[in-house]
């Protein structure tokens, strides 16, 4: 069975930064994506960053150059590192795990349907 269970969210000032990660069990294939997703209050969940087995990485348009997406395979663990924070990063942020992924990560769009196991999520705020 499949399990994500993240942490290190928190507050922090604009400008500061925070590493989320996201501890996975249960798979049983030799190839999957990993992403992190986010969920303002009263907005849609957006995609923030993918990656796959191969550590290929891909990334939303308004996280970009900021966050950076990593895996450390000795333990099963998926990281976001996020700087230059800003009060719009402000939201609840989810692991989520697609465990048979064979479409290529640059050609797999980083939305919740591509994505088939949730974490319960961290959250994220961010004070000016």
């Amino acid at each position: 069975q499949v399990q994500l269970v993240e942490s290190g969210g928190g507050s922090v000032q604009a400008g500061g930064s925070l590493r989320l990660s996201c501890a996975a069990s249960g798979f049983t294939y030799s190839t999957y994506c990993m992403g992190w997703f986010r969920q303002a209050p009263g907005k849609e969940r957006e995609g923030v960053a993918t990656i796959d087995s191969n550590g290929r990485t891909r990334y939303a348009d308004s996280p970009k150059g900021r966050f950076t997406i990593s895996q450390d395979n000795a333990k099963n663990t998926v990281i976001l590192q996020m700087n230059s924070l800003k009060p719009e990063d402000t939201a609840m942020y989810y692991c989520a795990a697609r465990p048979t992924c064979i479409v290529p990560i640059q050609f797999l769009a980083i939305i919740p349907n591509n994505f088939g196991y949730w974490g319960q999520g961290t959250q994220v705020t961010v004070s000016s």
